[in-house]
């Protein structure tokens, strides 16, 4: 009976009109997590420095509105200090030998202040779109949906034709075997500097797109960026291995981690309309990319099982067979 009445008392509603919101975030954080997708797919690298540079992103194209600059430019300037973010990160690791998970975090802790800097001291600087010229606002729903999945387009037609160049290859085999890419003769340092680069530098677009969209930039609205991004990682690659399979390319990889964005903050969006207890939606994000970070290993473990049981059904078959002979 109190199952029935909870029920009961959710709006369906309710959660259809929260959906474009949800799918405007998602796709505003897909963008983020093609970043993520560079250095953890293609580096094979866990950069926590996101969190810091899609709040630069965020920071460094409100200030620039506010003072006058065109959006464009306010964007470009901001897709310019995610470039330099990553590269720091990248002298960390390959110049100055610290783990670039450390790196990561030396440069996230850094640019918290120098995002404050940026915004001259303030926590939060708001950007309305009544007063600026903005590409992207959450007060248009559906345009801004559309705007969101044109940037998100463009950028996988972009990542689709660089990793299809001789440099970009160069960062593909660097991820993929180190020792080997080295004995070809290719600087392995100087891949890991462009790949950290270009990753931030997506990471900062992102964050530029979504403090237009939310109307202000925050110095803790990167926090926990980095979750989310393998979140829509993970999510992504399971869904286009289940839909798709050995078929998807890698075109085909890059939409899906959109999708896999997308696919969360509706997750997120449906915990909420369940009156989940909102103070409690990092556990609930924790869990979700548990679930889906288990879900290929859980897979390959339930084949290897069933081609075991099918070796010794096999032998055992062949043993009865010889005993009747």
């Amino acid at each position: 009976m109190l199952l029935m009445s909870y029920f009961q008392t959710l709006n369906p509603n309710a959660f259809f009109n929260a959906l474009p919101g949800n799918i405007a975030s998602g796709l505003i954080w897909g963008i983020m997590a093609l970043g993520v997708f560079v250095t953890f797919r293609m580096l094979d690298m866990a950069d926590l420095s996101v969190d810091g540079s899609f709040a630069t992103g965020g920071a460094v194209t409100v200030i620039c509105i506010v003072n006058g600059l065109n959006v464009w430019a306010a964007m470009i300037i901001a897709m310019a200090a995610g470039i330099l973010a990553g590269l720091i990160t990248g002298i960390l690791h390959t110049k100055l030998g610290i783990p670039v998970i450390l790196a990561g975090i030396l440069t996230q802790i850094s640019l918290y202040s120098i995002n404050l800097m940026i915004m001259d001291h303030h926590a939060n600087t708001a950007v309305s779109v009544d007063r600026y010229q903005l590409v992207i606002t959450a007060r248009r729903l559906m345009p801004a949906i559309v705007i969101a999945a044109v940037f998100a387009l463009v950028i996988i037609i972009a990542l689709y034709w660089y990793f299809g160049t001789e440099q970009g290859s160069a960062i593909r085999a660097t991820g993929c075997n180190p020792a080997m890419s080295q004995a070809q003769g290719i600087n392995i340092n100087n891949m890991k500097l462009i790949g950290l680069a270009l990753s931030n530098g997506i990471v900062a677009v992102a964050g530029s797109l979504f403090a237009q969209y939310s109307g202000f930039a925050d110095v803790n609205m990167g926090r926990g960026a980095i979750v989310i991004g393998l979140a829509a990682v993970i999510i992504g690659e399971v869904l286009c291995e289940a839909l798709v399979g050995k078929k998807a390319n890698f075109f085909i990889t890059l939409l899906f981690v959109v999708i896999g964005g997308i696919i969360y903050y509706i997750v997120i969006g449906i915990v909420l309309w369940l009156k989940m207890p909102s103070d409690n939606l990092k556990l609930f994000t924790a869990i979700i990319v548990a679930i889906f970070l288990a879900v290929p290993y859980l897979r390959a473990a339930g084949k290897n099982s069933f081609a075991k049981a099918g070796k010794r059904s096999a032998q055992n078959l062949g043993v009865k067979e010889k005993e009747g002979k």
